[in-house]
């Protein structure tokens, strides 16, 4: 069987939104962080499709979400000293998490949210991938790798570090491969465990 050709990858657009937030949806539905932060499975799908659509938005503002050909994957990139949300945005995400059964919970959620902001890098000069997700349909075709490749390519060059904050154990090893190191784990209150990794310029 001849290899697999790579994937094309290019930078997304305000069209691409609603294609790509079902997709990112699709694939955190079992990440630990979106269990903990909605616990409600039959809330989970529709919620974090509205979570994606305004970071998708959010973040379409610096140019820099990515794609590929097939819009199966995207990934989310913040680039060095914009990395932070404006009270403008953190009230859209608190407004999408606003249903009834969520409502106790929002300060235990803005609790832990907060405590991973406040471990975010202030330097040296890095990119922050935000969000790096795959349709699960669609994963193990190296997509994913692409997405990463684009902009820590880009990082190389210029010689900037780069930054993301892995939800899942199992994916420490995946970023390792790219060159990402754990700086931290830290523990959301009564919640899992994230991982804080790395990157500097090679």
């Amino acid at each position: 069987m001849p290899p697999l050709s790579p994937p094309v990858v290019r930078r997304a657009t305000l069209a691409d939104v609603p294609a790509l937030a079902p997709v990112l949806a699709r694939a955190f539905d079992d990440d630990p962080i979106a269990c903990w932060t909605l616990p409600p499975d039959a809330l989970r799908a529709r919620l974090l499709e509205r979570i994606f659509t305004l970071r998708l938005r959010q973040t379409l503002r610096h140019d820099e979400v990515w794609t590929v050909a097939d819009g199966s994957a995207a990934a989310l990139w913040l680039p060095p000293h914009r990395w932070k949300t404006s009270a403008r945005d953190d009230l859209e995400l608190t407004r999408a998490l606003l249903h009834p059964r969520l409502l106790p919970r929002l300060p235990l959620i803005a609790h832990g949210m907060l405590g991973i902001e406040r471990r975010h890098p202030r330097g040296p000069l890095h990119w922050y991938l935000a969000v790096l997700g795959t349709d699960p349909a669609a994963q193990g075709r190296g997509s994913g790798g692409a997405l990463l490749r684009t902009m820590l390519d880009r990082c190389d060059e210029d010689g900037v570090g780069a930054y993301l904050e892995s939800s899942k154990e199992s994916n420490v090893a995946y970023y390792a491969r790219f060159g990402f190191r754990v700086t931290e784990v830290t523990t959301l209150p009564r919640g899992p465990s994230a991982w804080l990794m790395w990157r500097d310029p090679r």
